[in-house]
């Protein structure tokens, strides 16, 4: 557990990207009375647009008089994320590289670096809430909320938060829309108001995924097969499986009559096996398994368990039942409606109302 001394709460480290969020979550700790220090992180080798990007949250600590600091964590990006990413993709899984960005680096290492700094807290610009609630007269536990503009919630990428991590996180504009948001910016008229958001995986901005695992993955895990219709036709070859991933649409390159959508990934014989019906109840899943399941509170809590399951980031949260198999190796997500392409590699999170209560990865 990472300690802080009394004398370090007011002092709070901010993670700057030189966007509009984690500009005004800069903005609002220092009105609020904090000593905030800015910091901005480079995560890859340095490019244009890193350097842009750089300069704009360095301009923005400028306007509000607080000092910045960089800190190149390339290295331990490419070790726990990116190297990560690639591998999963290996082994025929859709990972999730946001997840373990937030895990590994923005709030492990960098939480570490408020630490060094003298920072008794980490802010970021995420949609998101937190809470501290009393369970004892000495002892408090911390919990996660989805943001008041769920258009923007981002709950769903931290839910491998831990109680000694969340004891020292803030996230400032969790209370805020999008639009109040902008309008602050305005208001203490930053720079950043007019840079656009951030789209796709960073890492593979200039590129096309595509082109990125060419790139990284050796050749024998490119290797084309062939794509057959759920009656067994061959209905033409596909590029690599890794390129395909559950309930895909686009971007399957083949000349048919109708859209085609991924059914299925069979690596024993490199087949990819599709469908031209979109409600094909080979597309849906009454249930799913789930390991490496982090429980924010600490503890596992009574199962079964009612909950709401969102199996992707745009995915709605679902009702569902929480069950652990009797081999205590994995847990059984139960829908109450069957889900739409469920994937493996890619994190299902549970909520019980606006709370989230842990989460772990696809089966």
């Amino acid at each position: 557990m990472i300690q802080f001394s009394n004398n370090q709460k007011s002092r709070v480290l901010v993670a700057m990207s030189g966007g509009v969020d984690s500009s005004i979550a800069a903005a609002l700790l220092k009105k609020k009375g904090f000593d905030v220090i800015g910091i901005f992180m480079i995560l890859q080798d340095s490019r244009k647009e890193i350097k842009d990007a750089q300069k704009l949250a360095r301009l923005v600590a400028c306007r509000l008089k607080i000092p910045f600091h960089t800190v190149n964590f390339n290295k331990e990006f490419k070790r726990k994320v990116i190297d990560y990413f690639i591998n999963d993709y290996k082994k025929g899984r859709t990972p999730n590289p946001c997840v373990v960005c937030n895990e590994y680096i923005k709030f492990n290492l960098l939480l570490k670096k408020a630490k060094s700094l003298g920072a008794g807290h980490l802010a970021t610009g995420h949609y998101v809430k937190n809470s501290k609630f009393k369970v004892k007269s000495s002892k408090f536990v911390y919990k996660l909320f989805r943001a008041k503009d769920r258009t923007k919630d981002q709950s769903y990428f931290l839910y491998r938060l831990k109680q000694n991590q969340l004891a020292h996180l803030l996230f400032p504009i969790g209370d805020y829309t999008k639009i109040q948001v902008r309008n602050l910016a305005k208001k203490f008229h930053l720079p950043a108001v007019d840079r656009e958001e951030s789209q796709g995986i960073c890492f593979i901005k200039e590129k096309k995924h595509n082109e990125f695992l060419k790139q990284h993955i050796k050749a024998k895990y490119l290797k084309q097969g062939p794509i057959i219709d759920t009656k067994g036709n061959k209905l033409g070859k596909h590029k690599g499986l890794i390129f395909y991933t559950i309930g895909q649409r686009e971007g399957i390159d083949l000349t048919y009559q109708k859209a085609l959508y991924v059914i299925k990934k069979r690596s024993r014989n490199n087949t990819l096996i599709v469908t031209e019906n979109p409600k094909d109840p080979r597309l849906y899943s009454n249930q799913l398994k789930v390991n490496n399941v982090n429980w924010i509170s600490g503890r596992i809590p009574n199962l079964p368990l009612k909950i709401k399951a969102k199996i992707r980031y745009m995915h709605p949260a679902v009702p569902a039942i929480l069950k652990r198999s009797r081999s205590k190796q994995f847990y059984r997500v139960m829908f109450k409606k069957p889900q739409r392409a469920v994937t493996p590699g890619q994190s299902v999170v549970f909520y019980r109302i606006n709370e989230v209560l842990g989460g772990g990865i696809i089966k």
